[in-house]
């Protein structure tokens, strides 16, 4: 069956402090919004449809070599809800599934999405999220089910009552719809919370209410689930992706004398049997020959070569 994406990226930077769009802010050498496509591509997602608003230009400027994204543009921010409702033209000719995801979330695992995939298939859902049990659940919608286990609905935490402010399960927002079931629901919305946003996540009592199988499984590690939305959380995120690129790097056969004191953007390319000392960086792109000794506090910048040609 087809396989799409709508990714998310119309946010502003407000709480961010920015004139940057958000989904431009670099985490280890590359815009988040980028691991976001990755992970989609490495689901099998052929068609990729990214929402975007506030200086739009930019974004569609960094990504114009990337040929299988349609650009469809959020005029108003009117919620999640309203985002996709302005894809619906971009989908005229699919019938298949839909992953919702967004585009302010860089840890996303290609993994979780297969797995999520592999759920809604074998449950023939409508609609299919993966949630997250974390210790402090503050910031996020809270997943709400009865007494067998099955979900009921999800509440925005400034919609939340006192009671369901304490849920520790909660909304990472991986979201997937059959695109029949999702388009047909998303015209039953209304903005009938405290902000006057449409909320995608109204999607699934509406689906509940139409008789459609409605599925969520814990399948997102609490450490993925960090979105960015301030300089610390940008900080927060980008040593957590640190870790990740340096992780993959040793497995290859590269010894890091102190990872805590070097960093490695995504992309650079080192060969076998390499060193590198501490306080060494690494830009996008570089590429260290093996066997390599990187000497303590050197810099291969973007593109760079070691040994130098």
């Amino acid at each position: 069956m087809p396989l799409a994406a709508i990714i998310l990226a119309a946010g502003k930077s407000t709480r961010m402090k920015s004139q940057r769009v958000k989904v431009l802010h670099e985490i280890c050498g590359r815009p988040m919004l980028a691991y976001v496509l990755d992970a989609a591509r490495q689901a099998g997602v052929q068609r990729i449809v990214v929402v975007v608003g506030h200086d739009r230009e930019s974004v569609m400027r960094e990504f114009a070599d990337q040929s299988d994204i349609v650009w469809v543009h959020q005029s108003e921010q009117k919620g999640t809800g309203h985002a996709v409702q302005m894809c619906r033209p971009a989908f005229h000719d699919f019938v298949g599934e839909v992953f919702v995801l967004a585009g302010d979330g860089p840890l996303i695992r290609a993994q979780t999405l297969t797995q999520i995939l592999e759920a809604h298939r074998a449950k023939n859902a409508a609609m299919t999220l993966a949630t997250s049990v974390i210790d402090n659940p503050q910031g996020y919608g809270r997943i709400v089910r009865d007494s067998t286990g099955e979900i009921l609905g999800i509440v925005e935490e400034k919609d939340a009552s006192v009671s369901q402010r304490e849920i520790h399960e909660v909304n990472p927002s991986y979201y997937l719809f059959d695109s029949t079931a999702l388009f047909k629901a998303l015209d039953d919305i209304k903005p009938n919370n405290q902000k006057g946003e449409y909320y995608l996540t109204d999607t699934l009592a509406i689906l509940r209410r139409a008789g459609q199988r409605v599925t969520a499984l814990a399948a997102v590690p609490a450490e993925d689930i960090l979105s960015i939305n301030s300089r610390m959380e940008l900080a927060v995120v980008s040593r957590v992706m640190q870790r990740r690129i340096q992780a993959s790097v040793m497995d290859s056969g590269v010894t890091i004398v102190s990872p805590e004191n070097t960093w490695i953007e995504f992309g650079a390319k080192i060969g076998q049997d390499t060193v590198l000392e501490a306080f060494v960086w690494v830009g996008a792109r570089a590429e260290i020959a093996p066997a390599s000794h990187v000497e303590a506090s050197s810099v291969i910048g973007r593109g760079g070569k070691f040994p130098a040609e």
